[in-house]
């Protein structure tokens, strides 16, 4: 079995569950809003894989935000959520923009390291979601920033001992097989529909460690047959990468 399986198993039989999160809070900003939110197309896959309608999905975002924008221990308390117990994982994403420079990856990785923590006292598994690069479209773009992206999400994730979800690996891995595909919304920055529905899946790989392949969901038919098995095979070739 893989390390990553190892952790996440290990984790969940600590608080209780030997499969799968069945409570999961998304933190972040539009990148995660975008196409009716990341948290609805994830709690969707999950409930087609495991036909499990007790899956519940929570998602605090602000525009533009940075992670330490948000007040981590106010989500942390049920109520906040309109819950009566904790999330079993919280999945926080950065903004975009703190990878760019020195001084923005180190209090990113601070900030990871600070809320891992506080979740973990909470029993809640924490979990980072790697952003994507920018395309041309936008005026920060700039060659490889994926290996900026890489190296901050990796750093942050084996200080915190937090799980990284490389979402923004996928896209790569996606436009190296199909160079015309929209993965990306014509500004160069947010995700396009396809590009929302490839994060959910590969979301949905890395907490489950299960393939998405073949799963029917399809965001209201809005993705055709031909781009979702392209991009659940996707999101399970990145998972494999890892494991």
């Amino acid at each position: 079995m893989n390390k990553l399986n190892i952790f996440i198993l290990l984790f969940f039989s600590m608080i209780g569950f030997c499969e799968y999160p069945k409570s999961i809070l998304f933190i972040g900003n539009s990148y995660l809003y975008y196409n009716d939110s990341m948290h609805n197309h994830v709690e969707e896959l999950m409930e087609d894989f495991y036909k499990d309608q007790e899956i519940v999905t929570k998602s605090a975002t602000i525009g533009g935000s940075r992670l330490e924008n948000h007040n981590i221990d106010h989500l942390l308390k049920p109520k906040n959520l309109q819950r009566k117990e904790q999330v079993d994982m919280v999945i926080m994403q950065g903004g975009s923009g703190e990878v760019i420079d020195k001084a923005s990856r180190k209090k990113f990785i601070k900030t990871a390291v600070k809320y891992s923590k506080k979740a973990r006292k909470k029993g809640v598994m924490p979990a980072l979601f790697m952003t994507h690069a920018y395309t041309e479209s936008d005026d920060r773009y700039e060659p490889n920033l994926i290996e900026k992206i890489k190296m901050t999400y990796f750093e942050a994730g084996k200080q915190s001992k937090a799980l990284v979800i490389p979402v923004g690996i996928a896209y790569e891995n996606a436009y190296l097989k199909r160079p015309d595909i929209k993965l990306h919304h014509p500004d160069g920055s947010h995700p396009g529909m396809l590009g929302t529905y490839l994060g959910a899946c590969v979301i949905f790989a890395f907490i489950t460690s299960q393939s998405p392949v073949g799963l029917d969901y399809n965001y209201l038919n809005r993705v055709s047959d031909e781009d979702k098995l392209f991009l659940q095979k996707i999101a399970w070739q990145t998972y494999l990468e890892f494991n």
